[in-house]
């Protein structure tokens, strides 16, 4: 490594990989399913590892791949992948564990059924009393270890992605404009929808401009209800028993919030049935000034903006959250995308599970996340004049034979590769994002599997989104509000606040 080097490593936030669980028609990936298939068994013993994992691309990498050797040379292992395409890979997942041939390392996307039905047969690991051993994987995240757990235990190294990366995104020209500062509590975040919907923010002499765009999605409503000290999820009561947030006041003092915003027009009034594929669009086009949600969509936001017109610089801001009754505090993602468990099948012995470990802590280290995410030096990038540049660009092979790599990586404590020169405002966002983490609420039952939730939840959950949609609008009161509570609990939300207790008692102990 080039000292030169030392300077451009600085974290970068990935764009959230989703996990699409399509059931379609099972699809056996590249000719390098069948060369691991051979290796699943034994791989501990003989320094080989094998890996199933999703891949984005028809043609991923094969065995004879330059990134695949460098990480095998590095890491000291022989890596064999069978790689299963996203759409797919659900009902791949599905097959392999039915089948019990299983490999060393399973990428899980999340906590599906066939995965937890397989934890509480015994067929995998429990990872958790061993992380602390190892330089890397004991720095892990406590919150994230605890969302990716279940009940409590922790059976997959969760594959980081960020915690803190809800915000709000708006028109910094439109706050100047209106001789407004940026929004430090939820009275200057009134103020400035407010201004934004009555004070002429784009100086066109019209009443054509409003304060936020909120789609169908309840996502905004979910974040901004955390600023007024609401829980996430579930908090707890007077007596120390976890209840709903929706029960607590906090929630209803939000939920009287939203109320204010929708009966003075700054909100748009169709919110309720809007598409979310058209959310941003009232930003773009210079309709709303403020969207809340990921904060990602403040650049996004700028690039569409100065696509248009080049003379939108910097008319786009982001801050994390502001202040409320409580203090700051915001609304977490879960902080992780999939995880990679160990089965008992191929990794037999607490010898083999350790030299596992030992692999995926190395995946951490700097050297490999740089070959996983920027490929190798001097073919896939280089340092020129002190700079990164990326040699994949505009070379659609070279891009492939570099792609993929990441679907196995943990990025735990943090993400180490060279991240490419960026925006001032994308900047921003990764900053927001980490001083987010330190205001985040935990879900204090993400860890638990509740099977009243999983007989009834979706049922449970429309009763109070279509109570909170009708007291926003006004079709219902307060009354009316606690009234859909009490039919929540009737049609079985007073077995799962049982059960939930249950399961939150016995994962403390």
């Amino acid at each position: 490594m080039r000292k030169g080097k030392k300077e451009l490593r600085k974290k970068i936030v990935l764009p959230l990989l989703s996990t699409v669980l399509l059931s379609s028609s099972l699809v056996a990936c590249s000719n390098s399913e069948s060369s691991s298939s051979d290796s699943k068994k034994g791989g501990s013993d003989n320094n080989t590892i094998s890996i199933m994992t999703t891949t984005f691309d028809t043609d991923p990498p094969g065995d004879d791949n330059p990134v695949l050797k460098a990480l095998e040379e590095y890491t000291d292992t022989d890596i064999k992948i069978t790689w299963a395409l996203n759409s797919s890979y659900q009902e791949k997942l599905n097959i392999t564990l039915a089948s019990g041939d299983l490999p060393d390392i399973m990428m899980i996307p999340g906590k599906e059924p066939s995965f937890i039905s397989a934890v509480k047969d015994g067929a995998f690991w429990e990872l958790g009393p061993y992380l602390k051993d190892y330089p890397n994987l004991s720095q892990a995240n406590e919150m994230i270890l605890n969302n990716s757990s279940i009940d409590g235990k922790i059976y997959g190294i969760y594959r980081s992605r960020p915690l803190g990366r809800h915000g709000i995104t708006f028109r910094k020209d439109w706050l100047q404009k209106v001789g407004l500062e940026t929004p430090k509590t939820i009275d200057d975040f009134y103020q400035m929808l407010k201004a934004f919907s009555e004070e002429d923010p784009d100086g066109n002499g019209k009443d054509d401009t409003y304060g936020m765009v909120i789609s169908k999605y309840t996502g905004p409503f979910d974040i901004m209800q955390t600023w007024f000290g609401a829980p996430n999820k579930w908090g707890e009561d007077a007596d120390g028993n976890l209840q709903p947030d929706f029960m607590t006041e906090e929630y209803v003092n939000a939920l009287k919030f939203f109320k204010k915003l929708y009966d003075e027009k700054l909100i748009n009034e169709d919110f309720a049935v809007m598409d979310p594929q058209k959310w941003v669009d009232p930003l773009l086009n210079g309709k709303a000034g403020v969207i809340v949600d990921v904060v990602d969509h403040a650049h996004r936001a700028e690039e569409d903006m100065l696509a248009a017109d080049p003379n939108m610089k910097d008319a786009i801001d982001v801050i994390g959250a502001v202040e409320g009754p409580t203090g700051l505090h915001n609304l977490p993602t879960s902080g992780y995308s999939g995880m990679l468990a160990i089965p008992k099948s191929s990794v037999k012995t607490e010898e083999e599970l350790k030299k596992v470990l030992t692999f995926i802590d190395k995946l951490n280290d700097e050297e490999a996340q740089m070959l996983a995410n920027n490929g190798v030096e001097g073919r896939h990038y280089e340092i020129k004049d002190g700079q990164y540049v990326d040699l994949k660009k505009d070379n659609e092979a070279l891009t492939q034979e570099g792609s993929g790599f990441n679907q196995f990586q943990p990025y735990i404590p943090e993400e180490r590769f060279i991240k490419p020169i960026q925006t001032p405002l994308r900047d921003k966002e990764a900053q927001v994002m980490k001083e987010n983490e330190e205001i985040v609420v935990p879900n204090p039952t993400e860890s638990l599997v509740s099977e009243v939730y999983a007989q009834k939840g979706q049922q449970l959950d429309n009763i109070i989104n279509d109570a909170r949609i009708k007291f926003i609008v006004g079709q219902i009161d307060e009354t009316g509000f606690k009234e859909a509570i009490e039919l929540w609990r009737s049609t079985g939300g007073d077995d799962y606040i049982e059960e939930i207790n249950k399961l939150y008692k016995e994962a403390s102990k």
